[in-house]
Order: C-alpha cells, then structure tokens, then sequence
C-alpha cells in the first residue's frame, strides 16, 4: 500500500492541498495534479535544469525535491512568473535574440535567468555564463542565450527594473 499524506502548498500564490505520494516528486506534483506542464522532465538527476521551480524565493531542481518536502512553503513556476509579468522583459530579450529554439529548456533557462536578474542585476557576460551553466540546451549553443540575458540585464537597468 503507498504511504500517502496531505500537503498543502502555496502555487502561484494559490494555496492547495492535495493527498500525495510521499515519494512523489515536486515536478510530477505541479505536472500531474495540478496541469503546470512548464517545469519539464529532462535528465530526472537534477542535472539538466529542465525541471526548475521557485521554492520559498530560492529555485531548486523539481525532480530533486520531493513534493511533502514543500508542505507549508511557497513553490513559483514558470507560468506564475509569466502570468504576474515578472519575467516580461527576460520573455522579450529571449523572442529577440532567438534564444529559444526548441523550447523544451526554455521555462528553466527563464526562471534561472530571473533568479541571476534578482540576485546580481550587474552580472557579466562571464558571470551569466556562471549562473546559466546548470541549465542544458542542445539546440541553441548558449550564445544567444547569454546575449538574451545580458540585453535584459542592461535594459532592466536602464528603466530601473521596471518592465
């Protein structure tokens, strides 16, 4: 018999509870009981980035955190950022740049470009390159992703972090 327990967690600024798996992972939390299908499945080890979320502020690889280890605590996804217009500018520079291809990396490359936007909104090229780097893309060669970044960096600062 699986061991179930209810969790209560705050998405998006929606608070839901639901009975989960206590092995369920946070990733397959917000893809299979809730419909946010931006955090992808990648590699499953916490190396690829695919699956990264917003955890208390802090963002974390989904397929590395159980979901009961969110009880209590406030998760971000992709489709909140986007939705409250937080990422606006990141979207724009990224749709600019052609710094999407496919689009399967896309949601964890836009959420650790928002953390390095957060943190260090004066980072260099070199820096951003830092940061991005547990993020994989097989499509794009980094490139224009880090051009994306920097162009949203340099025009956050510019309008002072307005959008």
């Amino acid at each position: 018999m699986e061991h179930t327990l209810e969790t209560t967690i705050t998405v998006n600024g929606t608070r839901v509870t639901r009975r989960v798996s206590a092995r369920q992972h946070l990733v397959d939390f917000l893809r299979e009981e809730l419909g946010l299908t931006g955090a992808h499945y990648g590699c499953e080890h916490g190396v690829c980035g695919a699956c990264t979320v917003r955890v208390d502020g802090e963002i974390v690889r989904g397929c590395l955190m159980l979901a009961v280890q969110a009880n209590g605590r406030t998760v971000d996804t992709i489709e909140g950022l986007s939705d409250s217009g937080e990422i606006a500018g990141l979207q724009a520079a990224f749709h600019r740049r052609n710094a999407l291809q496919c689009g399967f990396c896309t949601p964890g490359m836009l959420m650790a470009a928002q953390d390095l936007a957060r943190t260090r909104p004066d980072a260099t090229r070199e820096e951003i390159r830092e940061h991005m780097s547990g993020n994989y893309c097989r499509c794009t060669g980094y490139h224009a992703i880090v051009d994306a970044v920097e162009d949203a960096l340099k025009q956050s600062a510019q309008t002072g972090g307005k959008r």
